[in-house]
């Protein structure tokens, strides 16, 4: 492959070199260099690609695409770019042959509901027959291959390698998770989304390494309709106006709001034994009754998302009842059975708007007590701690406040600020830092009628503690509980 290939649909100036020359590999990582490699110097929050330019000139990078001044030897192509996270993301398109092309690609974004949607838009798909890839925050599925994600929206390289699998293995669409930080930088660029769905918006990811305010990630989020053909939005959302103001798409909406094309109306909740769900009639555009098995007002939201994308595909209705009876998503309000009493969930809920969705939804099930064990995450915004720890001081009978990911702080600290939170409210709580410890106290201190949430791991499998991460899957910290409990 020649390097003019890879440059063919951006602007660019030639520094030194010629772009007519023959290329190996298309690389960002310089450590993953080889004669022949053209190196993409990516400026990042931890290191700057432009420092390594001697160096993978050493190991004989034919060409490097700069928006910085380097010093390589002249047999070094050198190109100039004005956004080198945009030139990989149109290079790496490029690079495998623009597979995006080959396929029917709906990209969803919004602060919470995406992965859910995400998985309900794929099972309904699949039941008429296609083939769906799947990308986002839990894994990437290519086929019958699992991928564990790092990412929400991965690295622009990743991405189009994906595409390119998933045309191999016979997908014909993709539905990918759509990050705020992955359109901020670029990860998305070139990609051309059939349809965008904007879910909603809260004031989540604001801080270092983030956004810089709530502003900027209006606008970011935002950026995701000038990109597709069709936008779907959730018309309740307060800031919808605000995030589709420069949109270039077709829009239509839903919601529970008579303005909207796709709405949920007569919803009600759902209760049997070891089942919560709720039912609503589908009206506007199409017109059916539906039930899901997730209770809660942002579970209908999540289903009317799948039906407005569905709908566009001539999904019948029959096959949308069904298959959203059977879309489920790993640790998404996740039931596990430990008592006869009381009810035991595992939900990802890990910020405060997730988390005051998630436990609303909850009481309205009417539970004898509704008990939440959570931590907060190390390295990241402090305000979403307190805001965690108000939230469940105020809406849980009883928290129990635990670890999570501490990384690099200190787990007793991260308690600390949580319980500054809660000491705006009247909430009861206990703090146990060991979260096995914490687990064990909730199931010992069940009561009949409990609704015990653990909330804030859901499908990870792991606890970053000093940068390593440590094997811990909540699923299996039960299971040693109950054994040990003699259960």
């Amino acid at each position: 492959m020649r390097l003019s290939q890879l440059l063919e649909r951006l602007e660019y100036e030639v520094v030194q070199g010629t772009e007519d020359i023959a290329i190996t590999t298309l690389i960002n990582d310089s450590r993953k260099v080889e004669p022949g490699s053209v190196f993409v110097c990516i400026s990042g929050a931890v290191s700057d690609g432009h420092r390594f330019a001697a160096e993978v000139a050493d190991k004989g990078a034919a060409a490097l695409i700069v928006e910085k001044e380097v010093e390589v030897p002249g047999d070094v192509t050198v190109i100039r770019v004005e956004d080198t996270r945009y030139a990989l993301a149109l290079m790496s398109a490029a690079y495998f042959g623009y597979p995006a092309n080959k396929l029917k690609i709906i990209g969803i974004t919004g602060t919470k509901g995406k992965t859910t949607t995400t998985y309900m838009i794929r099972s309904i798909l699949e039941e008429v027959g296609r083939k769906v890839g799947l990308i986002g925050t839990i894994e990437a599925i290519i086929g019958e291959k699992h991928i564990p994600a790092a990412n929400t929206t991965p690295e622009s390289y990743t991405i189009q390698k994906y595409f390119a699998e998933m045309v191999e293995a016979g997908c014909d669409t993709v539905v990918m998770e759509v990050s705020s930080q992955g359109l901020m930088l670029n990860r998305t660029a070139g990609i051309p989304f059939e349809i965008g769905i904007f879910t909603n918006l809260g004031k989540d990811h604001i801080g270092p390494n983030e956004h810089a305010d709530f502003e900027d990630y209006k606008r970011c989020k935002g950026l995701l309709f000038k990109q597709c053909e069709l936008g779907i939005a959730n018309g309740d959302d307060p800031w919808f106006e605000d995030v589709f103001k420069e949109a270039t798409c077709k829009v239509e909406t839903f919601g529970f709001e008579e303005k909207n094309d796709l709405r949920a109306v007569d919803t009600r909740l759902v209760s049997r034994p070891g089942y919560l769900g709720v039912a609503y009639h589908v009206a506007g555009l199409m017109d059916f009754d539906v039930e899901i098995d997730v209770p809660g007002t942002f579970s209908v939201y999540n289903s009317l998302t799948a039906i407005a994308v569905c709908r566009h595909f001539g999904v019948p209705e029959e096959v949308i009842k069904s298959a959203l009876k059977v879309a489920k998503v790993k640790g998404r309000i996740e039931m596990v059975k430990v008592s006869d009493e009381f009810t035991l969930m595992i939900d990802y809920a890990h910020n405060a708007m997730s988390l005051e969705s998630l436990l609303t939804t909850l009481k309205e099930y009417h539970p004898s007590r509704l008990v939440c064990l959570f931590g907060c995450g190390g390295n990241r915004s402090k305000d979403r701690r307190y805001e965690m720890g108000e939230v469940s001081g105020r809406l849980a009978d009883l928290t129990i406040i635990t670890s999570d990911n501490p990384r690099f702080e200190d787990p007793q600290a991260i308690i600390d600020d949580i319980k500054q939170g809660i000491g705006k409210t009247d909430g009861k709580y206990v703090e146990i830092c060991d979260r096995k410890e914490a687990i064990r106290y909730a199931i010992e201190h069940g009561q009949p009628g409990d609704v015990i949430v653990l909330a804030g791991k859901g499908h990870e499998d792991y606890q970053e503690i000093e940068g390593v991460k440590h094997p811990m899957d909540e699923r299996i910290l039960i299971k040693e509980v109950l054994e040990e409990l003699g259960k």
